[in-house]
């Protein structure tokens, strides 16, 4: 899938080529999968979160190292971290020094792209509840990216499936967990791990059946060149790709 196009306020952004200063580039910023390499090794973090600040907003230097400083303690991280470089720490920390970019010139949405998928599972925890303070601090929208619907569980509160590119289930959170129409999200739903034995036990019974559903009925799903049926309504939040006017009992 490589077509396609961006709207933002009504207007086609895909191929225009905006100022350096433009209100999109201020209004959407970005929280990348590898937050070593989105920062400038050569760089010290003053200068790393003070670029954005500098692109878009009007400082004087000293509300410009205050700015920094507050947004380092929303992260929880000291001053002492300005004069560092990126090498000097860890995986958690440097990707909360991505999320304090991210979020240095009042930005509307943010797209975070895995943002903790390279982090283990405790630092994964502290840097999803600082995304979701600074959410409710600064009343921001995520568009966020994850293969991980533990995570997608915890983050989001409306979800849309992608697969091959195209959408094939869309809803709110109770749609997708609770009652989910298409075959590909009971899959990923099914692949979710589990420890418990008994559980473990449920879940490879619960992949079997998928599997045996997905091969009886993917005609429901994808047409005879395995394209995605379009997206059809089920309720007022829900929608799922699917052929006619079937009502996805998967």
């Amino acid at each position: 899938m490589t077509s396609g196009s961006i709207i933002y306020e009504g207007e086609d952004v895909t191929n225009q080529r905006r100022k350096r200063n433009s209100a999109y580039n201020r209004d959407i910023q970005m929280i990348f999968q590898d937050s070593h390499s989105a920062m400038n090794p050569r760089k010290r973090v003053q200068d790393i979160i003070a670029e954005p600040i500098r692109n878009f907003l009007n400082l004087s230097p000293q509300e410009e190292k205050k700015r920094i400083i507050e947004l380092l303690e929303i992260v929880g991280m000291s001053e002492e971290a300005l004069v560092k470089y990126p090498h000097e720490f860890s995986g958690g920390q440097k990707q909360r020094l991505g999320i304090a970019r991210a979020v240095a010139c009042n930005p509307k949405m943010i797209i975070a792209d895995e943002p903790v998928s390279a982090l283990d599972l405790s630092v994964q925890a502290q840097v999803l509840n600082f995304m979701k303070d600074i959410q409710t601090e600064y009343g921001l929208s995520y568009l966020f990216i994850s293969h991980d619907l533990g995570v997608v569980r915890h983050m989001c509160d409306d979800i849309s499936i992608m697969y091959k590119g195209r959408f094939v289930e869309a809803g709110t959170k109770a749609d997708i967990f609770d009652d989910p129409r298409h075959i590909y999200t009971n899959r990923l739903l099914s692949a979710i791990p589990n420890i418990e034995p008994e559980t473990r036990l449920e879940r490879k019974i619960q992949r079997q059946q998928v599997e045996a559903l997905y091969k009886a009925d993917s005609h429901k799903y994808y047409d005879e060149e395995g394209k995605v049926y379009p997206l059809k309504e089920l309720s007022a939040t829900h929608r799922v790709a699917m052929m006619g006017n079937e009502k996805g009992d998967a």
